[in-house]
């Protein structure tokens, strides 16, 4: 059958498919240069022009007459082009034609145009009032209505009828409330007053239930005034366009964000398992359990075919949470295991590693739930309907397993919802590893920082000292805090509290590094800055060792060792003199509480960091009136940038507690501790406090020695006098020999003036100071020596003995037990 279409031009007719081919529309495309590149059947028609003969040439040839600037803007910048031509055409006659052209860029070239101009359909058809109107009966996208200023319905369309399962004849007159007598319908007609009052159209989403569907559906309800052609208001144009998908997608996609902002806001593996089930209750799931595999709850779970096959699998409840109040679903308590039989849900989908949907009706949920009661009872009481199960898997290594059950809302699980609880849990199941990993490595380094902390702090005649040691409790791990009291000759003691910077394994075992250096530093009675010298160096070289090391591989590569710093405060009391003797690395200032109840910030030079090489460090002598408390601290007590507490605030805290009464030392630790922290700190804290002593004067007896051989009969007979006043008959002899070798070394190999001090505390102390710096040592004598087996005879006689460099010269001292004469006191 042929089919003519004749245009004003009396083109020839068009047969068949041509009808609706190439010849309808003349298209073209220009270069950016303006040469014709390509021209299509329609083109020739229109201008007569074959694609032969124009190709090549400029597109400017083929204009009647040049466009004028206003009309013809610039180009260049425009994406499109719309206007009227006059054209040329071949038999020399122009033609006015409306062309459209579209400026395409290439991100591989150069760019053309690309035209267009219709050659058939240009102007109104008979038919087109007939198209309009089944275009809109038959509308397929969305529900189409059309109301008067009354509000009342005139037209609807296919589409409209069938939503409401109700003919037009139905329809017409009716308002929308009167269509739909809900909440819904109610609020779309007062859009449509609002519309005919101010003109403006209106759009709306409406949330509803529609009768025989479990599923809560949505529509987007856009509303527009019909005008005449004077622009008065005659009607509104009510179109409804379902958007359910949409809308649950949507409603997933934001599930899927509040997941990523709530779960795994800590690195704890309960809190993470609970937040997963707060998450989803009550927008997913009606109840929700989560459960851990026993044997492998610790970061390295099993391949699911690892698992032992054939037994019942154990399950610790980790976490559950209901849309009832006291969880009624549960038959297992949070911490409780319970065993779940093979080829149970759970079961297969921990096996497998794959998620899995069931109805209550399938064979596996019955064979289930009929050897157990209990949740037999639940299941039929509450009716369940549909289950899911999804494994929890990261890293490769299956950790447990997530229920999802539905019970109060009637629509079941579906496909979709099997794929956004994996995608859910298996965000969750990474934080939940995580935080199995860091679990495992915090307690780890916690076991490492409290065996490298002193466990118990001996006893001192100086002091009476107590300490605590607090890790960090949130997502920054175990730092590097640690303290210590050490015993020095002299009765003396010194006490350190020092912070390495960082957390993990790799800050505790700087820690402990550090910590044996300073015990080393401190025996061989180091003054505190050059003790603090001496760490910094250390640090330094710590340092230069990590660079070269790069990675730490202690902790299975999760942790990077970088730089090594620290800070450190270091203190020496003598509780002969009573005085102290502090420096400091860049640590916070002591506290120094009197006696009388004011405590005082002590005023020492900051010092740098340890680390940082080259600067010096400045002790700071004070007295120290007895019963004092000196509390040394790391900066986790008194400053946390997460509670918003400024180092000043947390010192003038620090000084309020330390006036509160306390039975004991170790009391006023507690109460510190609780007044500063009432939540778990944020930084790791260390609280060294010591109550000062003093020993009696008459516990100590000093002699000025003349720099002569004949003296040392004379000392000798002066320290057994005293030893005997003090009671230490037993130990008179010993002390006799101590003394004149220690005096008779000094003598002939030191330089004046040479001073004797005997000290009786805990044990018998023998000092003589002299002005040589230079130290003694050990030699074995030979067989016939006269001399060098003095101070083997010293070391043998006495407990320990050693030396000390003072401001003046040196100190040689030889401490003996009070033990056998301590015990015979107390037969």
């Amino acid at each position: 059958m042929e089919r003519r279409v004749t245009d004003r031009h009396g083109t020839a007719p068009l047969v068949g498919d041509d009808v609706s081919g190439d010849a309808l529309a003349a298209r073209v495309v220009i270069d950016e240069q303006g040469a014709v590149i390509e021209w299509n059947q329609g083109a020739e028609r229109l201008l007569g022009y074959s694609s032969a003969q124009i190709l090549g040439r400029q597109a400017a040839e083929l204009l009647a007459e040049e466009p004028t600037a206003a009309g013809l803007p610039s180009l260049a910048a425009l994406p499109r082009w719309h206007g009227t031509l006059a054209l040329r055409h071949r038999e020399g006659h122009c033609l006015t034609q409306r062309v459209i052209a579209h400026h395409r860029r290439s991100a591989n070239g150069p760019g053309d145009w690309l035209l267009f101009s219709a050659l058939a359909g240009a102007a109104p058809q008979p038919d087109d009032e007939a198209l309009l109107g089944w275009g809109f009966v038959q509308s397929p996208s969305c529900s189409l209505a059309l109301f008067d200023t009354m509000r009342r319905l005139r037209m609807a369309n296919e589409s409209m009828q069938q939503g409401h399962a109700l003919g037009e004849k139905y329809l017409r007159g009716l308002t929308l409330s009167e269509i739909m007598p809900t909440e819904a319908g109610v609020v779309a007609e007062g859009d449509m007053k609002h519309v005919l009052e101010t003109g403006e159209p209106h759009y709306r989403e409406h949330y509803l239930r529609t009768f025989g569907v479990a599923r809560e559906s949505a529509r987007a309800v856009f509303q527009a005034p019909l005008r005449d052609e004077d622009g008065r208001i005659r009607g509104v144009c009510f179109s409804a366009r379902d958007i359910t998908e949409q809308y649950w997608a949507r409603k997933r996609l934001q599930l899927i964000a509040e997941a990523g902002r709530r779960i795994g806001s800590t690195l704890e593996v309960t809190r993470t398992a609970q937040e997963l089930a707060d998450t989803l209750i009550p927008d997913f799931a009606d109840f929700i359990s989560v459960d851990l595999l026993v044997p492998f709850d610790g970061p390295q779970g099993p391949a699911p075919g690892a698992l032992p096959k054939g037994e019942p699998l154990a399950l610790r409840r980790i976490a559950h949470q209901s849309v009832l109040p006291g969880i009624p679903e549960a038959v297992v308590a949070p911490g409780e295991v319970d065993r779940y039989p093979e080829g149970s849900p759970p079961v297969d989908s921990i096996r497998s590693g794959r998620a899995a949907l069931y109805r209550m009706s399938d064979p596996r949920i019955v064979e289930w739930i009929a050897h157990d009661p209990l949740r037999t009872s639940q299941v039929r009481k509450l009716g369940v309907h549909s289950v899911l199960t999804v494994p929890l898997s990261a890293r490769g290594a299956t950790l447990g397993v997530v229920v999802f059950v539905r019970h109060q809302r009637g629509e079941p699980f579906h496909q979709d919802d099997l794929v956004l609880a994996e995608e859910l849990v298996a965000r969750a199941a990474v934080c939940i590893d995580n935080a199995e990993r860091y679990t495992h490595q915090r307690d780890t380094a916690v076991t490492l920082q409290r065996s490298l902390l002193p466990q118990r702090l001996p006893e001192q005649a100086a002091i009476e000292v107590a300490s605590r040691y607090l890790p960090a409790g949130g997502r920054a791990g175990v730092g590097g805090d640690w303290f210590d009291a050490i015993p020095l000759s002299g009765t003396r003691v010194a006490l350190v509290v020092g912070d390495v910077v960082g957390h993990g394994i790799h800050a505790s075992a700087t820690m402990g590094r550090l910590r044996t250096a300073v015990r080393t530093l401190a025996d061989i009675d180091l003054p505190p800055d050059e003790l603090l010298t001496h760490l910094d160096d250390l640090v330094g070289r710590l340092s230069t060792d990590v660079d070269g090391r790069g990675w730490d591989q202690t902790a299975q590569g999760m942790e990077t060792a970088g730089d090594v710093g620290a800070t450190c405060l270091y203190a020496v009391y003598d509780p002969v003199s009573r005085h102290c003797s502090i420096a400091r690395a860049g640590h916070p200032l002591p506290l120094l509480m009197h006696p009388g109840g004011d405590a005082e910030l002590l005023d020492l030079p900051a010092g740098p960091p340890l680390g940082l090489g080259g600067l010096p460090f400045e002790a700071v002598e004070i007295e120290v009136p007895e019963g004092s408390l000196l509390a040394l601290y790391t900066d986790g007590l008194v400053e946390s940038r997460e509670n918003g507490m400024d180092i000043d605030v947390g010192v003038a805290r620090l000084r309020q507690a330390l006036r509160r009464p306390a039975p004991s030392l170790d009391a006023l630790c507690d109460t510190v501790l609780g007044t500063m922290l009432p939540q778990l700190p944020t930084d790791d804290v260390a609280l060294l406090i010591a109550r000062t002593r003093a020993l009696d004067p008459s516990r100590v007896a000093a002699w000025e020695v003349p720099p002569a051989p004949a003296a040392v009969a004379g000392i000798r007979r002066e320290a057994v006098r005293q030893a005997e006043a003090w009671g230490l008959a037993d130990e008179v002899f010993t002390t006799e020999l101590i003394v004149s070798e220690l005096v008779t070394n000094a003598i002939r190999y030191a330089e004046p003036p040479i001073q004797l001090r005997l000290i009786y505390d805990r044990s018998l102390i023998c000092e003589v100071s002299d002005a040589s710096a230079t130290a003694p040592h050990m030699r074995r004598a030979r067989t016939y020596d006269e001399g060098g087996r003095g101070l083997l005879l010293v070391a043998q006689l006495s407990e320990r003995w050693g030396t000390r460099q003072t401001p003046k010269g040196k100190t040689i001292w030889a401490e003996q037990s009070l033990r056998r004469q301590e015990h015979l006191r107390g037969d």
